[in-house]
């Protein structure tokens, strides 16, 4: 078989193509992985830091605000108008339970309001290292619309802090009533939380610490 022999176009085609081809194999192997991707790796790397930079300038330029917030929580948890009056868990559960009553009779000029159950619910012990303890109270109400939304703002707005948990309400209909619409029946938890009293135990260290300090002096 007789080989035909390229016209000079088609062989000074064929030379560039490889040329072209030898340049691309030559960058790829002698400049692209030895130079140009170790130098993006680094430009990547550099971009993350500006960004990484950028997020702990902006947090440092909160800093005061950030400060004055937790001055502001620190106050709020010294307050004691945040916390149920009562140190002993039971005192503090018939408190609250008073309460619901004193704020539903509140609202009754909006209409009918009226506590059928109130009941302690028993809540885990507290750790002793627990300056705080949760207080919560079971809660069944017979009531209208609008006095129940009174009441539930009253509780939840007002000070000590109370939070309304495990809320349900539906209407009875075999409730027979003189209005066209029956009242609602409403059962929720009520939790507040209360200081724990310190222990005897706390207290005559901390007494015979101030003696032990008196006497130094």
């Amino acid at each position: 078989m007789k080989l035909r022999t390229m016209k000079p176009l088609e062989s000074r085609i064929a030379a560039i193509t490889l040329l072209v081809l030898a340049l691309v194999l030559a960058y790829f192997v002698l400049l692209h992985w030895w130079f140009v991707a170790p130098l993006r790796g680094i430009d990547s790397q550099m971009d993350d830091l500006r960004d990484t930079q950028s997020r702990y300038a902006a947090a440092i330029a909160e800093k005061p605000q950030l400060l004055n917030r937790i001055a502001e929580l620190g106050h709020n948890q010294t307050d004691s108008s945040t916390f149920l009056p009562e140190t002993d868990p039971n005192a503090a559960s018939a408190a609250l339970m008073q309460r619901v009553v004193d704020d539903a009779a509140a609202h009754a000029q909006e209409g009918s309001c009226e506590v059928s159950q109130k009941m302690p619910v028993n809540n885990p012990g507290t750790a002793s290292n627990e300056p705080y303890q949760k207080v919560v109270v079971s809660i069944s109400l017979h009531c209208d619309m609008q006095p129940l939304v009174g009441l539930l703002y009253t509780l939840e707005k007002g000070k000590p802090y109370l939070f309304v948990q495990d809320f349900s309400v539906y209407r009875n209909p075999l409730v027979n009533t003189q209005k066209n619409v029956a009242p609602l029946e409403v059962q929720f938890t009520l939790a507040g939380y209360t200081r724990t009293a310190a222990s005897p135990a706390a207290n005559a260290q901390g007494g015979a610490t101030d003696a032990q300090g008196g006497d130094n002096e």
